[in-house]
């Protein structure tokens, strides 16, 4: 899937570098999620890069880099549904792999999301781009009525505007989203195509069929898969400017950029073609960068820069195409990382995450602690000094002090939990990272000292038992009890399952 571009306003906190008395409106928030990019896709983050990507590299100049930012899992949907809600996705009934287009969203009705939070504060909520968590559509496959509206979707879950497409391209019901409707309903039928442009890939273009098949996707007759980043971007800018005005006397802002890159299909607009030395990937790469910028340069000329937060960062490691573009092109999409998507181990959890906040945040600083993404949720309830509802946020901790406080002095954060496609666990606490055995017998519990060792190549188990016993402890606690925050009254929405091999039953 991909790195995610997140854009966020902050107003109430202080700086070192800026005077304590200053005080300023609730910040905007530009979040922007990318889809399979590794934390080796930023040239900044990745010396050996066979591309560059200078507005990410901007965005660590002015702002702050996490260089142990952490998804919350290794596959679209649950990480989507830990970024929106500060909640692990494994405590829903969702213990392996991702949703197609049309389910029941993973957002149960009434669950704080980063959106509801926000409105409930003042702010005005758009998301724009992929979804992937769920949708109700109108009828049956096959026997569709659009002109009836979609629900349990974006609308339902905190945001005010909508525009966007269900899930992955693969999944179908593709159509350009506004609101509960779809612009042009998806009348047509297709499948996946050859790919001319990337190996190992797929195209979702004309021409389309009228007629149905049980083999084929439902698809709207406008409908082309290259088209999605630049759409995506010029509807965002769209919005950023309607509400731009009411921004600029204080009324907040957010919004929410899920792009389909650089996710397959690897589908690079004509004017990048030839660009780096990573073949259609890195081409799709400096695309989705030059994207970033746009919005970057619109913030700039509404004078908006100043008092939005903008973040960026990616649902999951690298697709496994990264092991040929290490082969073909010496690019390594993972970086000094192992494995990659839906991986237990670093390469499929740790993404690029860069957060720009120039009325708050040190420019061109850095924090190399480990933070998750479910953390945004009680981050933003820092910013803006309000409580989180009860029963919310189970699995966010705030790093708002890793700009406003002395560094030296902080706590560190409890427990990251990571967890891969397959339903395999580990635990990160400090330098230590104990990976646990799963059901395949041939998967064994490992542990790695990462300060030493950050591409998880010698296994130490054997000689720190101590270390492995303490982080069994906290691992058991920490799912079992059905929160990460200390205090909050919930449970895992099932009993103990199958893949928690180490538990008793």
């Amino acid at each position: 899937m991909k790195f995610p571009i997140l854009l966020l306003v902050l107003g109430s906190f202080c700086c070192a570098h800026r005077p304590e008395a200053e005080t300023l409106p609730h910040p905007n928030i530009v979040l922007v999620y990318t889809d399979d990019q590794g934390y080796g896709d930023a040239s900044c983050l990745n010396p050996g890069a066979k591309f560059k990507t200078p507005h990410q590299d901007r965005l660590a100049r002015e702002g702050m880099t996490f260089t142990d930012a952490h998804c919350s899992d290794t596959v679209c949907t649950p990480s989507r549904y830990g970024l929106l809600t500060g909640r692990y996705s494994w405590r829903t009934k969702l213990k392996r792999g991702v949703f197609g287009a049309e389910h029941a969203c993973l957002i149960e009705k009434g669950r704080t999301t980063l959106a509801s939070f926000l409105h409930t504060h003042g702010y005005r909520t758009a998301m724009v781009g992929k979804w992937h968590l769920g949708m109700d559509f109108p009828g049956t496959i096959g026997n569709r009525n659009w002109e009836l509206p979609v629900r349990d979707m974006p609308l339902d879950k905190g945001f005010d505007y909508f525009w966007g497409i269900p899930a992955s391209m693969n999944y179908g019901v593709l159509a350009w989203f506004e609101g509960r409707f779809a612009k042009v309903p998806p009348s047509q039928w297709t499948k996946k195509k050859p790919n001319r442009i990337a190996f190992s890939d797929y195209r979702i273009a004309p021409p389309y069929l009228a007629e149905r098949r049980d083999d084929l996707m439902e698809v709207a007759p406008d409908f082309v898969d290259s088209e999605c980043l630049t759409r995506f971007t010029d509807q965002s800018i769209k919005w950023i400017r309607s509400v731009a005005p009411d921004a600029r006397k204080g009324l907040p802002f957010f919004l929410y950029l899920p792009l389909t890159s650089p996710h397959k299909p690897v589908i690079p607009l004509e004017q990048f073609r030839g660009q780096g030395e990573a073949g259609a990937y890195g081409e799709f790469m400096i695309e989705t960068d030059w994207h970033l910028g746009r919005l970057l340069s619109l913030l700039d000329d509404e004078k908006l820069t100043k008092n939005t937060i903008v973040i960026y960062t990616s649902d999951n490691g690298p697709e496994n195409t990264w092991k040929q573009r290490i082969q073909k092109f010496g690019h390594h999409s993972s970086g000094p990382y192992r494995g990659g998507k839906r991986s237990i181990y670093e390469g499929g959890h740790r993404v690029p995450f860069f957060l720009r906040w120039p009325a708050r945040v040190k420019p061109g600083s850095r924090w190399n602690e480990p933070i998750c993404q479910t953390d945004l949720l009680a981050t933003f309830a820092a910013i803006l000094d309000k409580p989180l509802p009860a029963r919310s946020g189970e699995d966010s901790i705030s790093f708002h002090q890793a700009w406003t406080a002395d560094k030296s002095s902080l706590p560190r954060r409890p427990a990251v939990i990571h967890h891969a496609a397959n339903g395999r666990f580990a635990i990160r606490s400090g330098k230590w990272k104990l990976v646990m055995e799963s059901a395949k017998k041939a998967e064994k519990r490992e542990l790695y000292d990462l300060h030493l060792d950050p591409g998880e190549k010698t296994n130490i188990l054997v000689r720190h038992r101590e270390v492995e016993k303490t982080l069994i402890s906290q691992l058991s606690e920490i799912v079992t009890s059905g929160a990460t925050r200390k205090g909050v009254d919930s449970k895992n929405d099932t009993p103990l399952w199958a893949d928690l091999v180490w538990l008793p039953r």
